[in-house]
């Protein structure tokens, strides 16, 4: 595989879907003390959300800009990349600005101080925590998937010129990258925030986008499936079902500890090997079904659909709705009556900012 095909116009099912769905993962995950959390991939196997997100990143990417480079030409298509990430550094600054602004209104009001998330900036004070979170120099937790979008993005057409030569090139050099970065931790940008860099280390994270990549370029030169081979097969279904007993939170289940070895969490900030091999593991499994893509082809999912469609603005409004569901759960306590409202309202107004977004896309697409 040299030469990755034009990106096809069709939109992948799959990849909206399964993106919506990370993405109402991801808020309530989002959430300290939050029940439902406990039955999300991050309690049920190696992996999560973040993983799946990234590499639908590269995968989308490839889509919308790889053909995008023969049709319209390098400049434009560098336009096009340039602008889509300003717009994620754009969304990614008012999501900043908003969150030190009811935090610090939350701490004036109920006297109480933030443990985490944006502590950092606002012990920098209020305007130089903001200024240097706008620089990307400050990333406070939950803020910081947006800033490794951007980086990310940005480098797209290097790796997509290097795969006009070579898929199997680009993606042994973005291994060995991601190698240096579990071997070095120091091997990271700088974040005032941490004193270990970017929690998201780009440079490990950046394999999972090339992963991304050229997933969109072998789907696209096949059927839409990957290739089914019953041993593979049966070796991810082990890996899943070894990763469900290692990772399961069992006395939070109030079940006996099923785990076969003791052993910590592997590493999500550089992307440990592990956690590379679980979600290898779920995306042969997903882009090798039939029945997963007949099933996200389902208008009954087009709720889903529509989230990962409009998964910056989805995800934006997560970020805001976790944001006051922790800080409620702070104030009051995480009684279930309150549970039930933060994730229930959170859910819903994602869910329809993506209905309200593509009915207005669709009004001004009408002649």
């Amino acid at each position: 595989m040299t030469d990755p095909a034009p990106a096809s116009r069709k939109r992948d099912p799959r990849i909206d879907v399964l993106r919506g769905l990370a993405l109402l993962i991801i808020f309530v995950d989002h959430i300290p003390n939050n029940a439902p959390a406990l039955i999300t991939p991050h309690n049920l196997g190696f992996s999560d959300a973040a993983e799946l997100f990234v590499l639908f990143a590269g995968y989308s990417a490839m889509a919308a800009y790889g053909g995008l480079f023969r049709r319209a030409g390098t400049i434009e298509t560098l336009k096009r990349v340039a602008r889509r990430c300003l717009r994620i550094y754009l969304f990614q600054a008012a999501l900043l600005l908003a969150t030190l602004l009811i935090v610090r209104a939350w701490m004036d009001a109920t006297g109480l101080v933030p443990r985490f998330g944006v502590a950092p900036l606002l012990q920098m004070g209020l305007w130089s925590g903001l200024w240097r979170g706008l620089l990307l120099n400050a990333l406070p937790n939950y803020l910081d998937i947006l800033p490794l979008y951007i980086v990310l993005l940005a480098a797209f057409p290097l790796y997509y010129a290097g795969m006009r030569r070579s898929v199997w090139g680009v993606l042994g050099v973005s291994a060995l990258i991601w190698l240096l970065a579990n071997l070095d931790p120091a091997f990271n940008l700088p974040n005032a925030a941490a004193d270990d860099g970017w929690y998201f280390n780009p440079f490990a994270w950046q394999f999972l986008f090339a992963i991304g990549m050229a997933l969109s370029a072998a789907i696209r030169g096949g059927d839409g499936l990957l290739p089914r081979r019953a041993w593979l097969r049966a070796a991810c279904w082990l890996m899943l079902a070894v990763s469900l007993l290692q990772a399961a939170p069992w006395s939070a289940w109030n079940l006996p500890d099923l785990s076969l070895v003791a052993m910590a969490p592997p590493d999500k900030g550089h992307v440990a090997p592990l956690r590379l091999l679980h979600i290898l593991a779920v995306i042969y499994l997903l882009f090798g079904s039939p029945r997963v893509y007949a099933l996200t082809s389902s208008p009954r999912l087009r709720w889903l659909e529509l989230c990962g469609r409009h998964s910056l603005e989805v995800f934006a409004l997560g970020c805001l709705a976790a944001l006051i569901g922790r800080i409620s759960y702070r104030t009051f306590g995480p009684t279930w009556p309150l549970q039930v409202g933060v994730n229930v309202a959170g859910l819903a107004a994602m869910i329809a900012l993506a209905w309200f977004l593509d009915r207005r896309a669709r009004l001004s697409a009408a002649p």
